[in-house]
């Protein structure tokens, strides 16, 4: 069983930075491909980034494209998210989720995934 817990969140100003992270406890997610989902109230949870299992692919939703950047640091378990020129539109509660074997194809979306956090609250002030 893989528990992921995020972590980072906070009130920020527009213009600002945050970095995310998400650990994984109880067992390694070196293999895993990893997610980035957000969802703020009364909207549906929807797609951030990913980020393949080797590091070497990534995909970002056209929204954040070019202000976030997904990492991962193997020797700590852990999968990032910095987040760049934040936007009140940017508030929410951001999850992380990982996807284990048989491994989907499309990890834009939230069913692809098996495991997720409980999420961390990001505010963006303008």
């Amino acid at each position: 069983q893989v528990q992921l817990v995020e972590s980072g969140g906070r009130l920020v100003q527009a213009g600002g930075s945050l970095r995310l992270s998400c650990a994984a406890v109880g067992r390694t997610i070196l293999t895993y491909p990893m997610g980035w989902f957000r969802q703020a109230p009364g909207k549906e949870r929807e797609f951030v980034s990913a980020i393949s299992w080797s590091g070497n692919s990534t995909d970002y939703a056209d929204s954040v494209k070019g202000r976030f950047t997904i990492s991962r640091e193997y020797a700590k378990n852990t999968v990032y998210l910095q987040m760049n020129s934040l936007k009140p539109e940017d508030t929410a509660r951001y999850y992380c989720a990982a996807d284990s074997p048989p491994f989907n194809s499309d990890l834009k979306r939230p069913n692809a995934y098996d495991y997720w956090g409980r999420g961390t609250q990001v505010t963006v002030s303008s």
